[in-house]
């Protein structure tokens, strides 16, 4: 298909006034449509030709629109965050569609995320386990020392990676469980990695794991889906490194045995340093 060519595309997208609300699919057709366009600007063009004829656009959630907060999630065309390879919606182009396609919108379907209108989503349960997961002990005042405390380059990395995570919830609505576990896996190893990460490391585990089984999130059933979807490539190494955390903090720690323990049962055995 010549680049430069606007075509005509339809949109079957989720409209649905509320979370008590009845729900359906409705078509719209999208015309004068660029190759160029981010998919997100595809919505926005919809959404301008529905507001001129008298209509209520679709809600949709996005902030950056440059890949870094995830806010965009959707899925198209049965993928999570669309047909390309860890990328975000926004990221996605209409270059990969053609004249005459028809695509299907729908938001995360997810039973902790409650929809709250058309497309959009409540993701706050991702923000409490981060909350759960508390703070790091650091002195205040002047600045350290950059070298003032030594860390290994790999476990540098390695904590770098986990940290790339942008919580946009992708690996939750890829799993046929609905699980959070490479969320949390990630959130947790940026810190237990590293020294600064060391002084709470076993309550900040246990509280995230307890705050990740209040907000009903299924369990890890090595499906890997989680991995093949995450626009930043986070590993599923977190998950197994989740675990020997929550097995460390219960061996060695004050704390009670809690209940997530069931979350160990079929999670992913993958090496540290895999």
């Amino acid at each position: 298909m010549n680049n430069t060519k606007h075509f005509n595309v339809t949109i079957r997208v989720w409209r649905q006034e509320g979370p008590e609300e009845p729900g359906r699919m409705m078509a719209y057709k999208v015309n004068d449509v660029s190759p160029d366009m981010s998919f997100l600007e595809m919505l926005d063009l919809l959404n301008e030709d529905l507001i001129k004829k008298g209509g209520k656009p679709v809600t949709v959630e996005s902030d950056c629109r440059e890949g870094i907060c995830g806010s965009c999630g959707l899925v198209v065309n049965g993928d999570v965050h669309g047909p390309d390879e860890h990328s975000t919606v926004c990221q996605l182009h209409m270059r990969r569609f053609k004249d005459g396609d028809v695509i299907t919108v729908e938001p995360w379907r997810v039973k902790s995320f409650p929809l709250l209108k058309d497309l959009a989503v409540d993701r706050s349960a991702l923000d409490r386990i981060m909350a759960a997961g508390g703070y790091i002990s650091v002195n205040t005042g002047a600045a350290p020392d950059a070298n003032s405390i030594p860390v290994n380059k790999d476990d540098a990395e390695e904590a770098m990676d986990s940290a790339a995570c942008i919580g946009c919830g992708a690996c939750v609505a890829a799993c046929p469980n609905g699980a959070a576990m490479l969320f949390t896996g990630a959130k947790l190893s940026q810190f237990a990695l590293l020294p600064q990460g060391q002084p709470e490391r076993q309550r900040r585990v246990l509280g995230m794991l307890e705050a990740m089984d209040k907000e009903a999130f299924g369990n890890c059933s090595n499906e890997y889906e989680c991995e093949a979807v995450c626009p930043k490539e986070v590993k599923i190494s977190n998950i197994a490194r989740l675990n020997r955390e929550f097995l460390l903090a219960n061996l060695f720690g004050k704390a009670e045995p809690a209940a997530t323990s069931s979350h160990l049962i079929s999670t992913p055995d993958v090496p540290e340093d895999e």
